[in-house]
């Protein structure tokens, strides 16, 4: 009975999520997006950031159970994901901005997981939601930095209560089975930070391959050099193989789990390959706020290349034990004020223990 419960709730789930963007795409986004400028975001930054203190990270965690349940020994976002292992080499002409080790020329070696927002283990491989991809870099002096992407460009949350808010919104209805439609239109009228990325995930569709899929730092990062003076950038990885789309007739046919043998296949075809992009700031670009992008023309430094040479299963992989909290980073590389980034360390020690605590 339990098991059956449990499919009900991962089916009832995917219709919702399914129906709601359906809905976004041709009633709810559109406008809201064309409304959704600066200011109003800013606006709603400063409505939810009188809220903060209620955006804990025990409650988003409590939040993202009530959303998906609990699955032991699992991650409570990100759930379903697969590890890779491979190297990166940076690029040495990076040092002009920053003294990080990452970008001495030396080859590193990098734990790798890319995986599927959300907490449903049994999420379709085709559901448009951000893929992510984690990287541990592992230094030869012992230390560790870490890197969290997706492959949206933007995040649906410009400060924690929006994040809280979602998950809150996405809730079980013991009674149905299934969340709530009226509370999830709710959070999303009453939460325009989150319009960007919807409309993204409505206009590009999910690819064929983790290997065809750029992956975003979303936060901006400070770059500290040698004279200690600081950049402001964002980053990407761009894949080698090129970036590919889904068509929607592919979409509605592809098996549910096709993305972790893809990317197991590819490894054993070659490496595969992405350059790491990083992007310098301009004056009144925004350093705060994940939802909103850099416009206009921007220097960008080719800063070095990640090569993954094999994928596993997520039980086999030396990423299943890793905490991928951003916040862990080598000398020359520091956070910005954003909120959001600064949330994530807490969030994830939060759930990190929670899935140890269940093995």
């Amino acid at each position: 009975m339990e098991k059956q419960m449990s499919n009900r709730k991962v089916y009832s789930r995917r219709n919702f999520l399914i129906s709601a963007s359906r809905i976004a795409a041709i009633g709810f986004v559109a406008p809201v997006v064309a409304s959704a400028t600066a200011a109003a975001v800013a606006k709603s930054v400063r409505q939810s950031s009188e809220k903060q203190t209620e955006a804990t990270a025990q409650e988003v965690m409590d939040a993202l159970e009530d959303a998906y349940g609990s699955h032991p020994g699992q991650r409570k976002n990100h759930t379903k994901g697969v590890g890779a292992l491979g190297t990166f080499v940076g690029n040495p002409k990076v040092k002009e901005i920053s003294r990080s080790p990452l970008f001495s020329g030396e080859q590193f070696d990098v734990v790798a997981r890319f995986s599927i927002a959300g907490g449903d283990p049994m999420v379709s491989d085709a559901d448009k939601s951000p893929r992510g991809l984690a990287l541990e870099f592992r230094l030869p002096d012992g230390s560790l930095h870490h890197m969290t992407m997706l492959s949206t460009p933007m995040f649906f949350a410009a400060v924690p209560q929006t994040f809280l808010d979602k998950f809150i919104a996405l809730a079980i209805d013991p009674a149905t089975g299934k969340p709530d439609m009226a509370k999830f239109k709710q959070f999303e009228a009453s939460h325009p930070d989150n319009a960007l990325q919807a409309q993204f995930l409505q206009e590009n569709n999910p690819p064929p391959s983790y290997a065809n899929c750029a992956y975003y730092s979303i936060h901006a990062f400070k770059f500290i050099n040698d004279a200690g003076k600081t950049t402001i950038v964002k980053f990407r990885f761009v894949p080698q193989d090129g970036e590919k789309h889904l068509s929607n007739a592919q979409l509605s046919s592809m098996p549910p789990n096709f993305l972790e043998q893809a990317l197991i296949e590819r490894t054993r075809l070659s490496p595969i390959n992405w350059d790491m992009i990083v992007t310098i700031s301009e004056p009144g670009d925004p350093e705060t706020n994940s939802t909103l992008l850099w416009s206009g023309k921007h220097r960008e430094l080719n800063a070095g290349t990640l090569t993954l040479t094999s994928a596993m299963p997520s039980n086999l992989a030396g990423s299943y034990n890793i905490n991928y909290d951003p916040l862990i980073m080598a000398d020359g590389i520091a956070p910005t004020d954003d909120p959001v980034l600064l949330f994530r360390s807490p969030s994830y020690a939060i759930s990190h223990t929670r899935r140890i605590r269940d093995l």
